[in-house]
């Protein structure tokens, strides 16, 4: 905390002022986009899907096995950290296990075929989706014959219904950097080890038929994208990792001298320090944004309302999501930087209720107001070391 104060007292940050919003955002073509591909909203599911796997087999499914796929594609947009990347590679998981059927067991658990399946098993005693055994500590047969349990068990994370142990995908250290089969191999620890990649395109293509489009939200029109309650809310840094530098409202401009009005609440921290989505949302715009250096806006449902949060100053390296991506809270989306118009490492955080474009509030107050994990009411006000700061 120490290095933390210090940091503070040396850097003038800022964030860009309201005025920035019409200039850098909303005369960028990728924030004007019509259609924007991704999402993890599942829409309707097919009769049937045809895919080919990467030794050039062809796989049918069908509305059942599909119906399975949107149970772990919706488990997953709900689970934080996981995103498209964590999607597919159950997805795979679940195409080599069982070709994503929910199987019973008879001969290892005869009261298996009491719980709603698609078919007899007969690998040892595993069961469902992703051969999960209670054996081995996954759950009780009630448990692993319910495909959300099964979904919710095989991401992990602190809210898997297994933490710590046995270990779900958010649980491996790493797995975003791991090849896709072998990120599935680290949760499923199967004797054949080589067979998850096969499947990697058969994932993806069941991603794509079954998720729809996310559409813009710019300027808060009728095209807003469609997003679920969120699930939870916290702050977008690490504990411990911040002070404030710079709060909401009016100010003397540290550049110009100028009075001019900050939208946002600043936040000193090392560069490189993780950003994280405040909540559930879809991404409408991730990119080069005038003094917002490089920028991400997301749109979430909070509390039923539309909003949307901007965090800015990544470096062109530490943006990870692309416009049309849909986030969990919690996810790390990019890397403070000090990029655009800004004098040193911080996050700029801007929300906007009603949505992209619309009227900014204090995101500090917001943030406390709404409980959000991680920001505690007598956070609100800004450090005094950082007094006339940016």
């Amino acid at each position: 905390m120490k290095k933390l104060l210090a940091l503070a007292v040396a850097l003038i940050l800022l964030g860009p002022s309201a005025a920035l919003i019409g200039v850098g955002v909303l005369m960028n073509p990728a924030a004007t986009a019509a259609c924007l591909p991704g999402s993890l909203i599942v829409g309707e599911v097919p009769d049937s899907l045809t895919a080919t796997t990467r030794v050039g087999e062809m796989v049918t499914l069908n509305k059942t096995q599909l119906t399975h796929a949107a149970t772990i594609i919706t488990v997953g947009a709900r689970t934080a950290g996981v995103g498209r990347p964590g999607v597919v590679i159950a997805l795979m998981a679940a195409l080599t296990e069982s070709t994503l059927r929910m199987l019973a067991n008879t001969s290892a658990y005869p009261e298996s075929a009491n719980y709603p399946n698609d078919g007899d098993g007969g690998d040892h005693d595993s069961l469902g989706l992703f051969q999960m055994r209670p054996a081995s500590g996954w759950g009780t047969v009630a448990e692993l014959m319910d495909p959300t349990y099964q979904a919710r068990a095989f991401y992990g994370g602190q809210t898997g219904p297994n933490y710590p142990s046995p270990r779900g995908l958010l649980d491996i250290p790493g797995w975003q950097q791991l090849d896709p089969g072998a990120a599935a191999q680290a949760v499923e620890v199967s004797a054949y080890p080589d067979r998850y990649q096969n499947y990697q395109p058969v994932a993806e293509a069941i991603l794509a038929a079954l998720t729809r489009p996310v559409t813009s939200g710019g300027g808060g029109g009728d095209s807003a994208p469609v997003v679920p309650e969120t699930t939870r809310l916290v702050f977008p840094l690490p504990e411990g990792s911040w002070v404030r530098t710079s709060p909401f409202g009016w100010r003397d401009d540290p550049i110009t001298g100028e009075r001019a009005f900050h939208a946002g609440s600043d936040f000193a921290a090392v560069d490189g320090t993780p950003i994280y989505a405040i909540a559930d949302g879809a991404v409408v715009f991730a990119g080069p944004s005038g003094g917002y250096g490089n920028l991400i806006v997301i749109e979430h449902t909070v509390a039923g309302q539309r909003v949307a949060s901007y965090y800015g100053h990544m470096w062109d390296t530490g943006i990870y999501v692309s416009a049309g991506e849909t986030v969990t809270a919690g996810q790390h989306i990019g890397d403070v930087g000090s990029n655009g118009k800004s004098t040193g490492p911080h996050l700029h955080l801007e929300i906007h209720p009603g949505g992209y474009g619309a009227d900014p509030v204090d995101a500090d107050a917001w943030l406390t107001d709404h409980g959000a994990e991680g920001i505690t009411p007598s956070d609100a006000a800004p450090a005094a070391c950082t007094a006339g700061g940016a």
